[in-house]
């Protein structure tokens, strides 16, 4: 995976908990609590699944298993 990809997915990651917290918030304006939570579940679980993706992608970085690919050489 190339940094610049990391990075990409990162943000996304986060944008995806923003969009989670708003769709429970204003869902739960108009149709109640269970409706807001069931509407939001699968972006969070989404959320987790990307961030859980990434934090094994940095460890194998680190530990030198996969290397990251640097983004200097032109891509």
């Amino acid at each position: 995976m190339k940094q610049s990809t990391f990075v990409r997915l990162g943000l996304l990651s986060f944008g995806l908990v923003l969009a989670t917290f708003v769709v429970r918030g204003t869902t739960r304006l108009f149709l109640g609590e269970r409706t807001a939570t069931l509407l939001s579940a699968p972006v969070g679980l989404f959320t987790l699944a990307l961030l859980v993706w990434l934090f094994l992608a940095a460890l194998l970085a680190v530990t030198g298993v996969r290397p990251m690919e640097s983004d200097l050489d032109g891509g």
